[in-house]
């Protein structure tokens, strides 16, 4: 027979391997949320930038139509001074 004192220092043991066992596939858990969660908000990100590259794009001609507004302006004024 084994003593009494190696006999409860293997139930420790194994309780302390089930304690540890536990706390790993608890920490998988939660890491395997985080890495999607971060795979989700590099999703978005990435979205992100698409559309503020599209409003970039589509930005361009808005410097274009102001200066041809302000053309414009100037020619009816002097039209108009001229006509006077």
């Amino acid at each position: 027979m084994t003593p009494p004192e190696s006999t409860a220092v293997a139930v420790e043991l194994e309780r302390l391997r089930g304690a540890v066992d536990t706390g790993f596939a608890t920490l998988n858990g939660r890491l395997d949320v985080a890495l999607q969660r971060t795979s989700t908000v590099e999703s978005d990100i990435a979205d992100l930038k698409a559309d503020v590259e599209a409003l970039k794009r589509n930005r361009w001609p808005l410097p274009a139509l102001a200066a041809l507004t302000g053309a414009g302006g100037l020619a009816v004024s002097v039209w108009q001074a001229i006509g006077r």
